[in-house]
């Protein structure tokens, strides 16, 4: 297993780094105060080729591996989580669905706007009263000859009232479980769909976060996602691809913890030393190396098996769970080497803390995360092949 990066990884990590640090980096404060999404930054990212990274150059991307959407994902969150939300939601739970499961007409319409920056993504799979518990979600979806009609709402979506088009998964058969779920491709713009913003949010304060509506909304059969009843496993594997960007992203996240107190704790003095001179103080920055160094290692193996088209469900599950759980861990122990200014906003250790809370949560509790585990671990659990497996990358991905 190399785990060398290539000139080509390393050209796309700078770009991604130039971009969040200098375009964003100066301005993020000020947003997560006003609790706003700044305007500039999804036309950003999209005319940078950031919201198609690994998407193949013939359906408008840019054709780089999966790594690469790693390492993005990783210099993103470096700078704040609201950037890699970005990419969790549009590219993993969306864009890279379309190009798993979609069919060719579905990649024109939809992914080829979506990898040039020209549409922005959406997924709607959490509900009011459904997070982890999904096969017990109220969406319906009933057919009517080539139409399906759509009812029911969707609560915490990321890009909300942003994002054209949104993958939902919605009941078809109710009594089925989960072989009664279907994926749909809905857009913004059909008649009975309405979207709102949530605030007061803990954290990810930069970031648009709310809630989608659907009231007999019609959706075409050709806007099926998969087939009927495939829905669950559209979902999981879109989770897949999801939970990825989350690992890599928290990984930046460690890595911005410890970085900023590698800073702090040179810089600052107390009984005549730097605090880095004092042991309690360089046993915590130990274990934020530690934990960076094997956050980073789990996710790029995922990396690597995906670029294989090998199947990645625990390799990714482990890869996130340990990620957010660390990055959490590691803020704390960021704040408290900061001392007193860790406690406010004038350092950007607090704001960690606040971000890094809402991944141990979504995508998969961190219980549920290490519940997966000891099943895999056990031997109670056992990955079924899909009619559609993610594919690997493929170097034509770059030509035209």
């Amino acid at each position: 297993m190399d785990f060398l990066l290539t000139e080509e990884h390393l050209m796309a990590q700078k770009m991604v780094r130039d971009f969040a640090q200098k375009e964003v980096y100066p301005t993020i404060k000020e947003w997560d105060r006003k609790q706003q999404m700044n305007p500039d930054v999804l036309p950003r990212m999209g005319e940078l080729g950031i919201l198609g990274i690994s998407i193949p150059t013939r359906y408008g991307g840019q054709g780089y591996d999966y790594v690469t959407l790693g390492l993005a994902c990783e210099e993103l969150e470096r700078v704040d989580t609201t950037l890699r939300v970005v990419m969790s939601v549009h590219m993993g739970l969306n864009s890279l669905a379309l190009l798993q499961w979609g069919t060719e007409a579905q990649k024109q319409k939809f992914l080829a706007p979506q990898a040039r920056g020209e549409k922005y993504a959406g997924f709607g799979l959490t509900e009011p009263e459904v997070g982890s518990d999904v096969v017990n979600m109220r969406s319906t979806a009933k057919r009517h000859g080539d139409t399906y009609v759509l009812n029911g709402e969707k609560m915490w979506i990321s890009l909300a009232t942003k994002a054209h088009h949104f993958l939902v998964v919605a009941k078809t058969d109710p009594a089925a479980g989960h072989k009664g779920m279907t994926a749909f491709i809905v857009t913004n713009d059909m008649k009975g769909v309405t979207t709102g913003d949530l605030h007061g949010k803990l954290g990810v304060r930069a970031g648009s976060t709310g809630w989608i509506a659907m009231q007999d909304v019609e959706v075409p059969l050709e806007n099926r996602l998969g087939e009927e009843g495939e829905g669950f496993y559209v979902a999981m594997s879109c989770l897949d691809n999801g939970r990825y960007t989350v690992a890599a992203g928290a990984t930046g996240l460690i890595r911005a913890c410890l970085e900023d107190s590698l800073k702090y704790s040179m810089s600052r003095k107390t009984f005549g030393k730097e605090i880095a001179r004092h042991q309690l103080i360089q046993q915590k920055i130990g274990f934020m190396q530690q934990w960076y160094d094997a956050a980073r290692l789990l996710y790029l193996k995922a990396g690597f098996m995906k670029n294989r088209g090998m199947r990645n469900t625990r390799e990714t599950g482990m890869a996130k769970w340990y990620a957010t759980d660390h990055s959490v861990q590691a803020a704390l122990e960021a704040i408290q080497i900061h001392g007193a200014y860790g406690f406010s906003d004038e350092y950007d250790v607090e704001r960690y803390l606040r971000n890094g809370k809402g991944a141990v949560i979504y995508e998969g509790t961190s219980e549920i995360h290490q519940l997966m585990q000891a099943e895999y671990a056990l031997g109670f659990r056992q990955d079924r092949p899909l009619r559609c497996e993610m594919p690997a990358y493929d170097p034509s991905w770059q030509e035209g």
